[in-house]
This record gives structure tokens, sequence and C-alpha cells, in this order.
């Protein structure tokens, strides 16, 4: 009897223990079914922890590739798309990711402070990319259209109001209200950018003091631009300025000048060369840019000379060209011994600001003494390489074409947006062909506008990014709307930028695997052709891609793809994720020379969603 009692109660735990187990194991499976299926993503901060070590960003997520890697493995079996993605959290509204300060400490890289390598891009790696949609800062409007946005901007837009206070006596920018206002000073030209406009053009004896000297000065590079007022008062001129600064202690610049609807980006003279190609620009400029010019044996000095057009100048205003002191005295001795051993003379000085211009040919270069620094750069050195590219601290000579007819040979603005430009041939492009690729783009932006008529509201788009620019046809078929393109070449199309360039179009090189270098919200229309194909050829992410242009789109902004179909299709399913789904319409669009097989475009407009948004789709 005793035994049996025993063997009972034994059976009975061993019952017990297994009915515990199914409990559990059906709890597993309904925690899996609900997370898997779920139609709606929590919020990032809703499932991140914010303890100490933890990044805020990422957090405990699975990396986004595993995750639409599982959902989207086979198409035909599995039709389920979240409804919605991930927002990060509020103080990440304005993440760069591959300019982040935090992700720098966090991974512990040792920079070089005093060579500004901590200004320069240092992307997350895979496994730490951000895994969410940027959220609009608290009270966000639709940005004030262009061209009232050049003299305001919504202060809830850029809540930041250091900058009049550390800039008031320089009239660079006043709260009054709800706005911010740019009275268009600069730390050296206090009474106004016109006005300094004005005197350079003067200093310069153009015909009729006009600062475009005919047409023949286009692109101009400003180095170090604050709030961008010098390019923008350079547009009415017929001048376009690629206006540059970093993400320094003055932050927040560039997102003023993007939000103002000015042509900027991030970016510093540090150790890499600047994204561009040689001879891009006719004029550099620097007001008061707090550069260090002779450090590195005049390695700054030589990348804007790489970037200088023959005969092209350099603006300066600043201490050193004016002031008395010792110090200033110095620096003024060694930029004047270093620029002249360039080969650059002074055209003029007046005031606070001195103007060189860089040599027209070689002549000047084979004249030096043997053992002259700078030395000239190799001829393994390819000036137009930029993407990820240790600066050299050599001169860069021109080619035997370029010394024989001792100029650039560009037809004046705007002629040259149109006419085939003399460097066709380095990049193994017909007269014909590029004029057929004008030609046919002129056509295609008609029918992207046609099918946009309905939607698109007057003075709605400013600032365009052409994320696969080509010959830059896109760019120029814009030519009669109030807007300016980011043209950008990809790093294995590097090489036709400098066509870009010669066409009086500004644009940048990069890698779509990556990030790119602006603020969120700071571009009204993406075109992005064959882009989303290419980067799948290379293996990144398109899902990763996506959400990086959710970042870059104003809020009511628009995306263009033009891709192959699969590649469409599989986008169109984020759209509803994206909150893309204000307004979209696909077409097969009609066969030109340019065509894929198989080509579609897909047009989206981003809907304009704030907190009160997410936290009744949270309810659902």
């Amino acid at each position: 009897m005793k035994s049996t009692a025993t063997d009972f109660i034994r059976r009975k735990k061993l019952l017990k223990q297994v009915l515990l187990g199914l409990i559990v194991l059906l709890g597993l499976i309904c925690l899996y079914n609900g997370s898997t299926f779920a139609p709606h993503l929590p919020r990032a901060k809703e499932v991140i922890a914010l303890d100490d070590g933890t990044d805020p960003v990422i957090g405990s997520f699975v990396p986004k590739r595993d995750y639409f890697d599982e959902l989207f493995e086979d198409q035909e079996q599995n039709s389920e798309v979240p409804k919605s993605l991930p927002v990060c959290d509020m103080r990440h509204s304005e993440l760069i990711p591959c300019l982040d300060r935090h992700l720098i400490y966090q991974l512990k890289l040792k920079l070089n402070l005093s060579l500004m390598e901590h200004y320069e891009r240092h992307c997350p790696p895979a496994e730490r990319r951000y895994n969410c949609l940027i959220p609009p800062p608290v009270g966000y409007k639709i940005p004030i259209r262009w061209p009232e946005s050049r003299d305001e901007v919504w202060k809830a837009n850029i809540p930041h109001t250091h900058l009049a206070q550390e800039k008031s006596d320089q009239n660079w920018m006043t709260v009054v209200g709800d706005r911010i206002r740019f009275p268009g000073g600069g730390t050296h030209f206090h009474s106004g950018a016109d006005k300094y406009i004005a005197s350079i053009a003067s200093m310069l004896k153009f015909p009729g003091d006009k600062i475009n000297n005919g047409g023949h000065i286009r692109s101009v590079l400003d180095v170090g631009c604050g709030v961008a007022s010098f390019g923008a008062y350079l547009l009415p001129l017929g001048i376009i300025a690629m206006s540059l600064a970093p993400n320094d202690v003055h932050q927040n610049q560039i997102q003023f000048a993007l939000e103002r609807g000015i042509p900027s980006t991030l970016g510093v003279l540090g150790t890499k060369r600047l994204p561009y190609p040689s001879r891009s620009f006719e004029m550099a400029h620097c007001s008061r840019c707090r550069i260090d010019w002779l450090q590195r044996d005049g390695i700054l000095l030589l990348e804007l000379d790489r970037l200088l057009r023959p005969g092209g100048y350099f603006v300066y205003s600043s201490p050193e060209a004016y002031a008395h002191d010792a110090e200033n005295r110095r620096i003024w001795n060694g930029m004047h011994d270093l620029l002249r051993n360039m080969c650059w003379r002074v055209v003029s000085r007046r005031d606070q600001t001195v103007i060189w211009a860089k040599s027209l040919s070689n002549s000047c270069y084979l004249k030096r003494a043997p053992g002259t620094n700078p030395p000239l750069c190799s001829s393994e050195n390819d000036p137009d390489v930029s993407w990820d590219v240790q600066m050299k601290a050599c001169i860069t000579p021109y080619s035997a074409k370029t010394h024989k007819r001792k100029g650039s040979g560009l037809e004046p603005w705007p002629s040259r947006l149109t006419g085939p430009p003399p460097r066709l041939d380095e990049i193994g492009v017909s007269p014909d062909k590029f004029l057929e690729d004008t030609n046919t783009w002129y056509h295609r932006v008609i029918e992207y506008w046609r099918q946009m008529r309905s939607v698109i509201q007057k003075d709605s788009i400013r600032n365009v990014m052409d994320m696969n620019s080509n010959l830059g046809g896109f760019a120029a078929a814009l030519k009669d709307k109030d807007v300016w393109v980011m043209n950008v070449a990809p790093v294995n199309a590097s090489s036709r930028l400098k066509i870009i360039y010669d066409r009086g179009l500004i644009g940048t090189v990069h890698d779509w695997c990556e990030s790119f270098s602006t603020y969120p919200r700071t571009y009204d229309l993406l075109h992005a052709w064959r882009v989303f194909s290419e980067i799948e050829n290379r293996g990144c992410s398109v899902e990763d891609l996506l959400i990086e242009m959710d970042r870059m789109l104003r809020p009511e902004g628009f995306v263009i793809i033009r891709d192959q179909s699969s590649v469409v299709d599989h986008i169109r399913k984020f759209l509803t994720a994206l909150r893309w789904d204000g307004y979209s319409l696909e077409v097969e669009p009609k066969t030109d020379p340019l065509s894929l097989s198989e080509e579609r475009v897909l047009i989206a407009r981003k809907q304009l969603w704030g907190d009160d948004d997410l936290d009744e789709a949270a309810k659902f």
C-alpha cells in the first residue's frame, strides 16, 4: 500500500510538470505569433532600454537586415508587411548617423582632434545602424516656402536659438516670435551679404562690377559658410554656391541653411578630400572660417587648389589679411610665401579682404626652382577620385590639353548647361550621347510633373536631390523651376560628377550603402533612378535605404523611384509602414533611349505626422 501511494504521488508530480511545460510552450508560441504578425510595431522608446551603456538608437532590436530578410524571404508565401515601423526617441529628431559624435564616443575611436577627424564621416557598423523612423520636433510645421524662406523659418522646426545670441552682433539671425529671421549678415559682412558681394565684384573689376563676370563665374565653394547667407545672395546673380560647414560647436548652421532653401552641405577640411572632382569651382570663399591654412605644409590650401578651375579665385576675409599684430603678420607672411610657391597671385587687396587667382596653365610650375615646395603631384595621382581619399600635400598640374588652352574651355552660364562640356571625352561619352541624355530627361521630367500636377502646390518644392545624377540631365531639365538640385554621383560613377560641375550644377559623391551627410527633413523631392537595383546588386539593404530616404525627406515631400518592376513592387509594400501613402502613383513609363527592360515609376508623398499620430496608432 505504501509503494502504491508513493507511485501515485510521483505520477501526479510528473503530470503537473508535463502540464506546466505545455503551458509554457503555448505561451511561447503565442508570444512568437504576436511579435511576428502584430499589426503595429511599437515605438523605439517603448522597447529600447535607455540605461547607461545601451545605445539609444539601436538598443535591443535585432539587426534590421535579419528582420526584413525573414519577413520577405519568400514573397509568394509570406505577404505580411508591417503596418508601421518603429519610431526613434524624440532626442534623435536631428540624428545624422555618420556624423554622430555619441557614436564616436561609444566606439572609442582614436581620432586626431587637431586635424578635425571627429567632424569627418564615421558611419555605424551594420549591427549598430538605427532601426527606426526619425520623428519631427514637437510643433513642427511645413516649412515656409521659397523665396520667403531665405529670410525666415519656423523656430519650431529648428528649435535652437543659441546662434542668434552668440552672433547677435554679426547679424546672422534673430528670434522674432515663432520665427527665426536672417538679416543677411555674417562675421565679416555685418552690413549684409549683398553689399559684401558688391565690394568683391568691385575689387575684381569685372564689367559693370557684376560678380558673375558675364556668366564666367558660376560655381562657388563657400568654406565655413555659417547659415549660408553669402550663398543665398549669390543666387539671384546667377551663381550657385556649395556652402560647406561642419557639424561643430556652431551646431545646426547647415540645418538652418537647408531649411531656408539654400544649397549647402555638411563637410570639413580635415584629412580627406572633399567629395568633389578637380577643377569644379570658379571661386572659393572664406569669411572668418577659422581654418589654419598653414598646417601640414599647406595641405588645406592645396585641396582648394585641386578644386579651383584654371584662373579660379580665392576670396579671403580674415584678420590675417589686414591686422598688424605679430601673430597675424606671421600667418599672413606664411600664407603669402606658400601661395606664391603654388603660383597663385594677389589680384586685389582692400579693407579686410584679399583675393588670389590660381595659375591659368602649367607655365609657372615649370619655372620653379628644383626642390621647391609644395611639389607637383605624381602622374599616378588621380585628382578626380574623392570618396574616402586622403588629401595630399602636392599641386595638381593641368593636363596638356588644359595647359595649352589656358583655361577650362567652358561656355558662360547658362549656355554651359546644355552644351557638351570639354571633359566629356575623359569619361568616354560622345557629344551626341550627351545631347540624347539631355533630351531624354527633359521629356521624363515633363512627364513627372504631369503625373504630379494635381498634388503639387505652388512653391512646395525647393530642395531636390537626384540620387543617381549620371550626366545631370534630370537637374538640367528643372532649369525653369525655382529649385536647386543636389546631384549625387554613386561611387562607381564618380567620374561623371565633373560633367555636373562643368554644366554649372553642383553635387557630391556618395555611397548609398551608407547614410548621407545631411540633417533630417532637408529635401522636398528625392529622385532615385536605378539606385535600388544598384545597391541590391552590391548586397546592400533596400530597407535601410528606404528608412534613410525617409530621414532626409521633409513631411509632405515626394519620392520618385524609377527602377525595375520587381524592385518597385517590393518598395510599394512599404509605403504604409513608412507613412508615404498620403499620395502614391505607379505608372509604366514610355520607352526611351535610357529605359531599362520592365522599368516602372513609383511616386509617393510622405505624410506629416507627429507624436499624437503615433500615440493613436499604438492603440491598434
